[in-house]
């Protein structure tokens, strides 16, 4: 009788699953929609000089970074997904996991994007204001650290 409860308590991971899977589904939308809107406004708002072009540059840089985290999300819910419901879904072999470290190296790989993108878009919209030489330097050592956690729970695979 536990071991029946237990085998089925898995299911509860279904709330996770759907509740990722909709988020994600979610930001795609709203930032298609956002995408849609800017390119609306840019076509339409009569300014092609090099500042409103450069508004929309960085306005399609900040969609790239919500795509991708909406994009980390849906790989976690399909990871979730296989590891605890159903393993025969049929996914890309990139997009397989085996563990929650296979999860983790996925988050950590989309921050790691997500951060280079952020760097992007500030170096994009930088004004002359900013320190952004310590910007990139403090981005660069948390990138390092996450790419040496990467490796880390990428050697204890083998």
């Amino acid at each position: 009788m536990l071991r029946r409860a237990l085998s089925s308590a898995r299911y509860a991971m279904l709330i996770p699953v759907l509740c990722t899977f909709l988020g994600a589904l979610a930001l795609m939308v709203y930032e298609a929609l956002v995408v849609a809107t800017a390119t609306f406004d840019a076509l339409h708002g009569g300014g092609l000089t090099p500042k409103a072009v450069k508004v929309f540059a960085v306005g399609l840089i900040e969609a790239v970074d919500v795509f991708l985290i909406a994009i980390a999300v849906f790989i976690i819910s399909m990871g979730l997904y296989t590891l605890f419901i159903d393993d025969s879904l049929p996914l890309p072999a990139w997009m397989k996991v085996s563990n929650l470290d296979d999860l983790k190296g996925n988050l950590i790989s989309v921050i790691i994007a997500v951060l280079a993108v952020y760097f992007l878009r500030e170096v994009v919209a930088w004004d002359g204001s900013r320190h952004i030489v310590a910007l990139g330097l403090a981005l660069s050592l948390f990138i390092g650290v996450l790419t040496f956690f990467l490796m880390k729970i990428g050697g204890r695979k083998g």
